[in-house]
C-alpha cells in the first residue's frame, strides 16, 4: 500500500505550476529588487507583479500587501506592531485573543501582557465551538482596543464568524487581525466585505514554498515594524525581498482561491466518509467540535484508553502521516492548549488530526480508516495485557 500524508494543516507539497513560476527567479533572474541595473529592475517588476496579484486576489489595494517570511512573523507584526503603535499614543490598551489561538498570537500577547497600562482579554470558548462574543463586547467598551482571532483554527478546523467579529470591533472603535492561514484558500475568505484591518497567511498551507507570507494592513492602520535596517515594504517588514518566494505565493494563492469552491466539496465529501466510518467502527471515540462549523480540510479525533504519542508512532509505521494537533508544539507531551480550553484539563483522551489535500483520494480515506480501526484495537489489547 502506498504512504498516506494527511498532515496538509502542517504543510503542503509545492505544485508544479508554482515551482515553474519561481524557477526563473531562483536562476537567471536573480537581481535584488533594489538595485537600479537591468538585473534588479527585472526583479523588482516581478516583486511588484506579484503583490499585485495577491491584491487582486484578495480584492485589496497592491499598497496593502506586504510580504514577510511567513504566518509567525505576520502574527508577531500585527501583534506586537499595532499595540506598540497604539500603546505610543494611548495610556490604556486592551488586547483581545481567544484561548485557542495559536502560539504565533498567543505568545506575542503574553509579552504584550508585560506592558504598563495593557490588558489581556482572553476569550473563552466552549464545548460546541462558540466564543463569547459578550464578553469581547465589554473588552471593546473599555478603551482602545486590538482583537487578534483565528479564522479557521489550525488543530479543530473550528471556523470563527470572523465577518461578524470584524463588524462588531469596527463598529466598537478596535482594530481586527485575523490569522487566516488556514482559511485562505480553504473556505471563502472576503477581505473587501469585512472589516478586517490586519489578515495573516502563509504560503506553505497552500501549496507554496515554505517561508512565504503576507500581511494584509488596510490602508490607514499604523504599525511599529520589528525589524529594522531598509526601505523594503514601505519600511515595515525590512530586509531583501525574496523575488522567487513572493512569486511562488501569489501563484499558489491564485490557484487556491480559484480552486476553493471544487476542493472545499472534495474534502467534505472525503472527511464525511472518514468521520462517519471511524465513528462506527471504533467504540469510545468522538469527533472533537463535530456539530460546529469546520473547514473541510481537518478532522480532529478524540479517542479513549490510548496513548497519542503510540498512536502517532504506530500510524507513520503504517505509512499514515498525521498529527496530535499544531506541528509547532510537536515536540511537547502535554495535552494541546486548544483541547484543554475546550474541554478542561480533566479531558484524558487521545487527539490525532487528520488533515486532508487536494491530492486525497477515496483510496486514501479507505486505508487510512482500515489501518486506524487495526492499529487502535492493537493497542487497547496491548494496553490491557499490560
Amino acid at each position: 500500500m502506498k504512504a498516506v500524508y494527511l498532515d496538509h494543516a502542517a504543510t503542503t507539497p509545492i505544485r508544479n505550476e508554482v515551482r515553474e513560476a519561481m524557477e526563473p527567479y531562483l536562476s537567471e533572474s536573480f537581481g535584488n529588487p533594489s538595485s537600479l541595473h537591468r538585473w534588479g529592475r527585472e526583479a523588482s517588476a516581478a516583486l511588484e507583479n506579484a503583490r499585485a496579484t495577491v491584491a487582486e486576489t484578495l480584492s485589496v489595494s497592491p499598497q496593502e500587501i506586504y510580504f514577510t517570511r511567513g504566518g509567525t512573523e505576520s502574527d508577531n507584526l500585527a501583534v506586537l506592531g499595532c499595540c506598540r503603535f497604539m500603546k505610543a499614543h494611548k495610556k490604556q490598551l486592551t488586547l483581545v485573543v481567544s484561548a485557542i489561538e495559536h502560539s504565533a498570537v498567543l505568545d506575542p500577547a503574553k509579552l504584550v501582557r508585560e506592558w504598563q497600562g495593557v490588558e489581556l482579554v482572553t476569550l473563552p470558548v466552549s464545548q460546541d465551538g462558540v466564543l463569547d462574543q459578550e464578553l469581547l463586547k465589554l473588552a471593546l467598551e473599555s478603551g482602545p482596543t486590538v482583537v487578534s482571532l483565528l479564522w479557521v483554527n489550525n488543530e479543530t478546523g473550528l471556523v470563527f464568524p470572523i465577518a461578524e467579529i470584524s463588524g462588531l470591533v469596527n463598529e466598537l472603535g478596535g482594530t481586527m487581525h485575523t490569522d487566516a492561514v488556514q482559511a485562505v484558500g480553504k473556505i471563502p475568505v472576503h477581505v473587501k466585505e469585512t472589516s478586517i484591518h490586519l489578515l495573516t497567511a502563509s504560503g506553505h498551507k497552500i501549496y507554496g514554498p515554505k517561508g512565504t507570507g503576507i500581511l494584509f494592513v488596510r490602508s490607514g492602520v499604523d504599525l511599529v515594524p520589528l525589524i529594522h535596517g531598509g526601505g523594503q515594504e514601505q519600511a515595515l517588514r525590512p530586509g531583501t525581498e525574496d523575488v522567487a518566494g513572493a512569486v511562488g505565493f501569489a501563484c499558489s494563492l491564485q490557484l487556491a482561491i480559484e480552486e476553493q469552491q471544487q476542493s472545499c466539496k472534495k474534502l467534505t465529501e472525503l472527511r464525511s466518509v472518514l468521520e462517519r466510518r471511524l465513528l462506527e467502527l471504533i467504540p469510545g471515540l468522538s469527533i472533537n467540535l463535530q456539530d460546529a462549523e469546520r473547514a473541510s480540510h481537518i478532522s480532529s479525533i478524540a479517542i479513549d484508553d490510548v496513548d497519542r504519542e503510540d498512536l502517532l508512532a504506530a500510524l507513520d509505521l503504517e505509512g499514515i502521516a498525521a498529527s496530535g494537533g499544531s506541528a509547532c508544539e510537536s515536540g511537547s507531551t502535554q495535552t494541546s492548549h486548544v483541547i484543554t480550553a475546550l474541554y478542561g484539563e480533566e479531558h484524558s483522551a487521545a487527539t490525532v488530526r487528520f488533515s486532508l489535500g487536494i491530492e486525497t483520494t477515496e483510496q486514501d480515506i479507505e486505508q487510512t480508516i482500515l489501518k486506524f480501526t487495526s492499529i487502535v484495537t492493537r493497542l487497547r489489547k496491548l494496553g490491557v495485557a499490560s
